[in-house]
């Protein structure tokens, strides 16, 4: 875990399941977190504890379809710490369903979330990165991003952008030392499931990650394995799934 202490760490969708474990685990390995999430109370609730503990944190109201509030989050970071080293683009949605059900508002929710959040972060935290000729952004896709199942045709095809993203986004920024790294996760336990609006569609994901979901540790542990890599080494994809999912 070496590479990670005195790092600053910005992370979206800190409250809960993967942005939390992350900022646990980073943490306690000496990084300094900016946790973003909407849900002021339970994020600033976390940087609290950390603080307890000895670290550095700070928390920050953030909704990522709001592109002002995603650049509020990193220019805090910048401002409070001095420096962006890395942004965990991690926030995001799946109120899957079937495409004939018509839930376009579910379908516009996952774009503005999974696709023009993470655009968001880039948009923020770029700047920074290319000033400091220096940085990681590591954004979030999903086993839907390599995988289209039926029900999931737009979270996929989100997932599947955000893959186009980050490999347009590793090619560009070469000349200023900016790493980047996709992680994909298969069902790891969170509250991601809980975001689906059709009876069903939540029953059966429900039923899925209670049979097969390893704890959210398991993402966080990725993520610290691509920032603790020596600077000259750039983790550019993880996938991972549970040792029993066929998916």
């Amino acid at each position: 875990m070496e590479n990670i202490a005195g790092k600053v760490i910005v992370i979206t969708g800190a409250s809960s399941g993967l942005g939390e474990a992350s900022a646990r685990l980073l943490s306690a390995q000496g990084a300094t977190v900016v946790l973003g999430a909407r849900r002021l109370e339970r994020v600033r609730g976390l940087a609290d504890e950390l603080i307890a503990k000895g670290a550095q944190a700070l928390a920050v109201a953030t909704d990522v379809t709001k592109r002002e509030q995603v650049s509020a989050l990193v220019d805090a970071a910048v401002q409070t710490f001095g420096r962006i080293d890395v942004l965990i683009n991690n926030a995001g949605l799946m109120p899957q369903s079937p495409l004939d059900r018509l839930k376009v508002e579910d379908w516009d929710q996952m774009i503005d979330v999974n696709i023009k959040g993470v655009l968001y972060g880039i948009a923020a935290a770029l700047p920074h990165m290319q000033r400091q000729k220096a940085g990681h952004i590591i954004n979030v896709s999903s086993v839907a991003g390599h995988k289209v199942g039926p029900g999931g045709a737009v979270y996929s095809a989100t997932k599947h952008a955000v893959r186009a993203l980050s490999e347009g986004l590793r090619q560009e920024v070469k000349p200023w030392n900016i790493r980047s790294t996709i992680i994909s996760p298969g069902a790891v336990a969170t509250e991601l499931p809980g975001s689906a609006t059709e009876a069903d569609v939540a029953k059966r994901l429900k039923d899925f990650y209670d049979a097969y979901a390893i704890p959210a540790e398991s993402f966080a542990r990725t993520v610290a394995f691509a920032i603790c890599q020596p600077d000259d080494v750039d983790i550019n994809e993880i996938l991972f799934r549970p040792t029993r999912q066929e998916y």
